[in-house]
């Protein structure tokens, strides 16, 4: 088993006290599809998630389908043909928060509703809500503990995701928000985004570190393929000079954190997505219905966001990430359905 899936296997024994006080009321033939935008090792949570999800619960079903490419087409095409195998409730990470509302509407017209996950759809929309990372705040706060770490001052990179994520602008606003209000001392000098895939992050990333690393004295990831291939870049460099804030919890960037090349990353909650998210299609399916006074956030997509949670762990809190990961999921499962949903 590796570290990755342990962890997920902790994750969902620290929730199955708050899964037996709701198993009795599930709809025993709720079958959950969760479905990227298209192959992300992000995403892979999910994966065990539903099926977590779906034994604690009593479900028929969490299964996760990926589409084989990141096109809205291909995305649309396999949510098509879910629904017609008997799928009837869907986590979905929109493809585009524009042009993936039109597929959502036919399924929940079919009597399937559907969760965005992980990133949002514009409104309008009939997704019952939308459940992920703030991504900006994230992101902002990730670029002020690398600021702290440079000093206050200096030059700082910034590698993000793919342009078709909903999540990325907000991204790069926000790490330029954070570096604005320095008045100055701190300057965004690069951002390179589009690169959320090996072959792109691995040939930008190196390319300009090997240019320009001695110009930047810090670096921003936002997306979780440039944290590992920066994390790599730097350990291959040697040089502890150029601080480093990442994102997610492969295992490459937290053994970086350990050996002090890279010095911290703001964890999501892909795993809590997934298991929530497929919580809630279940109870939506069971007459319950999503409450008009719901303490919702806003996005600016959105007016009907939950954040799934986001936290910063340096070298002094590494070894405990699944820790933290798990107490911000219970923490939303304790009073999901009070604060959310009624529910006959």
């Amino acid at each position: 088993m590796t570290k990755t899936a342990h962890a997920f296997r902790l994750l969902a024994a620290g929730l199955l006290l708050s899964a037996a006080t709701t198993a009795a009321h599930a709809a025993e033939d709720t079958l959950v599809a969760l479905v990227p935008a298209g192959p992300h090792p992000y995403f892979s949570a999910w994966e065990q998630a539903g099926k977590d999800a779906a034994k604690d619960f009593g479900l028929e079903g969490g299964d996760y389908r990926v589409p084989p490419k990141w096109e809205l087409s291909q995305q649309n095409q396999l949510l098509e043909s879910l629904v017609t195998q008997g799928y009837n409730g869907f986590l979905v990470f929109p493809g585009d928060p524009v042009g993936g509302n039109g597929v959502v509407s036919e399924l929940v017209e079919q009597g399937a509703p559907v969760i965005a996950g992980g990133g949002c759809l514009k409104e309008p929309s009939d997704a019952a809500f939308c459940l992920g990372t703030d991504t900006g705040n994230s992101a902002y706060i990730g670029t002020q503990e690398l600021i702290k770490r440079m000093g206050g001052k200096g030059k700082i990179a910034h590698f993000a995701g793919f342009l078709v994520d909903p999540n990325t602008q907000l991204r790069i606003d926000a790490v330029n928000k954070a570096a604005a209000e320095t008045n100055g001392a701190v300057e965004v000098v690069q951002v390179i985004a589009d690169i959320d895939a090996p072959e792109p992050a691995e040939e930008k990333i190196n390319a300009y570190l090997a240019a320009h690393g001695n110009e930047v004295d810090g670096i921003v990831t936002t997306a979780w393929i440039p944290a590992v291939v920066s994390a790599n870049a730097l350990r291959k460099m040697g040089d502890k000079r150029i601080k480093m804030v990442g994102i997610d919890h492969d295992e490459v960037v937290l053994q970086a954190i350990k050996d002090g090349f890279v010095d911290g990353t703001m964890l999501q909650n892909p795993y809590g997505q997934g298991y929530i998210g497929t919580f809630a299609l279940d109870r939506l399916r069971s007459g319950c219905t999503v409450k008009e006074d719901a303490p919702f956030a806003s996005t600016a997509l959105t007016d009907r966001f939950i954040d799934s949670g986001t936290t910063f762990v340096d070298a002094s809190g590494v070894d405990n990430y699944v820790g933290a990961m798990q107490a911000i999921t219970k923490e939303i499962m304790a009073d999901f359905e009070t604060n959310y949903l009624t529910c006959e």
